[in-house]
């Protein structure tokens, strides 16, 4: 131990020269100061200014970069404990915490030794700094892990997503010899852009998998001998979470793949993100929007292990956090039900849609688009929906008691509003009838002549007795619909038939058809045991409804309809909508209703063909979705 200097001495030396910080030798104070300033410039990133604080500067400096890269991006953070100080020496018990990326935190405690040097103290610079059990010529090793992800289940219980097998296709950069006819190829096999595939080669470095698509095995099968000889081509294969079918429910479970920015981004807790690149998260969907749930959270191991990878050395675990399993979420899916929808859709061209929806509990059982189709348009899309609107129409017509079923009403060909003139399809005449066999035979006449009596506001009102309009507070939004409250003269008479401001979505219209058949309009169902989407719609009187379900059935019997007379108790409206500016205008095919009993009980219903030109085309996709969930 250094003798003190006399007090002449001292006072001498601290007029004489500036004070140095830190270098009176045995201070306890000093020794902390000296560690604390190590550890804040590591902390802080500085690592060249925390290397010159010790004994061996160069030696430190590659510690501490080696430790950035086997912990990369993760942020230390440090708290001084006690101070020891003798003979020149010092520790300095200390306690790190690593905040881990996507991963959670690392806190050990640990001990920095330092000695004295000629004007301040040094951290001594050996493995111990950055962890006590690391040695010389050893280095740490992070790995980070997800649980496995938990499952989507339908209403039974039964997992809706299960381990599946992938082929991913794609280019070995640097191993095809002929890059354009390789990219015509798998173009050729795949519908991938030929142009697209040889921009993603030429941006990616030699050596690098540049993918193309990726296929369940099955898929991959069908298109094998096409691409499995050719030069460059390459097939690696890994294990997904996957539904049964590509398209199976795809609007409301979602997929998962590999993660995204966006989705990275999105997951950020306290600004720093809960998942990270090459894991499997949910893209869209519930599987999105339920991520945390789903996902888990990561768990994380730490090893020290040789620097010398020619020793093989496996390394010594030191630290270990187990990830925590997600939790299953169970929807009101119903296999069957959507694998009777999805083959009913795949079997029309154009882009179709199918929701189901359980009468009295608003459950949605299905949600079907076909391969042509936008799926978000099952839930979200907003199309006029023709006269499968004089469902509702027809609501609001015999709740005002301005007519009955059996109300003699005039069906002419034509009818002018305001100088502007609407038809029937083919102008067909009917004379004067029965309100039920206008209703049946879809007149279009016939509603824009009693809708125009009606009081401002009823049509909306009526609309809203079914939940149309209402804000759903869903996890996947669903569009409710809008029927104006205030239109007048040729608007009004338009959105007595379903055209002119009315728009919806299939997945509403299925609310209003299982609104009929029940008696009792709910709020949608996308997940089970979750927070009611808004209140119960009201809904019409009961003498409205009693009256108004013998006119859909009518339809099935003896009207537009009557391709379903054998497939049960089916009630419905049909639709045909009009939209674009083309002459004759392009048209949207609708069927809305729902069937009693069955092999899968009372269900509710609404297709939409998208420029299906008629009703007809919906029809025929509900016959073929009756016919095959029995």
């Amino acid at each position: 131990m250094r003798t003190r200097p006399a007090p002449t001495l001292l006072i001498s030396l601290l007029l004489a020269v500036p004070v140095l910080a830190g270098c009176s030798g045995s201070s306890e104070d000093d020794v902390r100061s000296a560690a604390q300033a190590f550890l804040d410039d590591w902390a802080g990133g500085d690592l060249a200014a925390a290397a010159a604080a010790t004994t061996e500067p160069d030696a430190a400096t590659a510690l501490l970069e080696q430790t950035a890269g086997d912990l990369p991006d993760a942020a230390l953070t440090a708290e001084l404990g006690e101070v020891a100080v003798e003979d020149g020496a010092a520790t300095v018990d200390w306690t790190a915490t690593w905040d881990l990326v996507a991963a959670p935190d690392w806190s050990y405690d640990a001990v920095l030794r330092l000695e004295e040097g000629d004007d301040a103290w040094q951290v001594v610079a050996e493995p111990a700094v950055v962890h006590p059990e690391l040695g010389e010529g050893q280095h740490l090793e992070l790995t980070r892990s997800l649980p496995e992800r938990a499952t989507i289940t339908g209403a039974d219980g039964a997992p809706l997503f299960t381990p599946t097998e992938v082929v991913n296709v794609g280019v070995a950069k640097g191993q095809e010899t002929d890059l354009p006819a390789l990219a015509a190829a798998l173009s050729g096999a795949t519908g991938v852009s030929a142009e697209q595939i040889v921009a993603d080669v030429q941006a990616a470095p030699d050596g690098q998998f540049v993918p193309v698509i990726s296929l369940r095995r099955p898929q991959f099968e069908e298109i094998r001998a096409q691409v499995f000889d050719l030069p460059g081509a390459v097939f690696p294969t890994e294990t997904r979470l996957l539904a049964p079918s590509p398209r199976f429910a795809e609007a409301l479970l979602g997929r998962v793949g590999a993660a995204t920015a966006e989705v990275i981004e999105e997951s950020q807790e306290d600004g720093a993100p809960r998942y990270a690149a090459g894991d499997q998260l949910g893209l869209s969907g519930l599987q999105r929007a339920f991520q945390e749930q789903l996902t888990g959270t990561p768990g994380f191991t730490v090893s020290v292990v040789s620097t010398d990878e020619t020793t093989g050395d496996a390394g010594r675990e030191i630290a270990a956090v187990e990830p925590v399993p997600g939790q299953p979420l169970q929807t009101p899916l119903v296999p069957a039900v959507q694998t009777a929808a999805d083959a009913a859709v795949a079997g029309e061209t154009r882009p179709t849609h199918l929701v189901v929806v359980r009468p009295g509990t608003g459950e949605i059982l299905a949600v079907s688009s076909n391969e042509g189709a936008n799926p978000g348009n099952a839930l979200r899309g907003q199309f006029p929906p023709g006269s499968s609107m004089k469902a509702i129409t027809a609501t609001a017509l015999l709740s005002t008691g301005a007519l009955a079923p059996d109300t003699a009403v005039p069906c002419p060909g034509t009818t002018v509003v305001d100088g502007r003139e609407f038809e029937n399809q083919d102008q067909f005449d009917l004379g004067t009838v029965p309100f039920t066999e206008a209703f049946a035979q879809s007149c279009n006449t016939t509603f824009i002549q009693q809708g125009l009596e009606l009081p401002d506001g009823a049509l909306a009102e009526a609309a809203a007795a079914y939940g149309v309009g209402t804000a759903w507070e869903l996890p996947i939004g669903i569009f409710s619909g809008t029927v104006p409250a205030d239109s007048t003269g040729t608007t009004k008479a338009a959105n007595a038939i379903g055209q002119g401001q009315v728009l919806m979505s299939p997945a509403q219209m299925a609310l209003v058809a299982a609104g009929i058949a029940s008696g009792t309009p709910a709020a949608p169902v996308e997940v089970m045991g979750a927070e009611p989407a808004g209140s119960a719609p009201a809904g019409p009187p009961a003498a409205v409804l009693d009256a108004l379900r013998p006119l859909m059935r009518q339809v099935v019997l003896t009207g537009t309809a009557t391709a379903l007379g054998d497939r049960g108790e089916v009630f419905g409206k049909t639709g045909t909508a009009e939209f674009g500016t083309s002459t004759p205008p392009d048209s949207h095919g609708w069927f809305v209703g729902y069937r009693l009993g069955g092999a899968q009980g009372d269900l509710a219903f609404a297709v939409l063909v998208e420029g299906g030109q008629s009703s007809s085309a919906a029809v025929a996709v509900t016959d073929a979705f009756l016919g095959a969930v029995g």
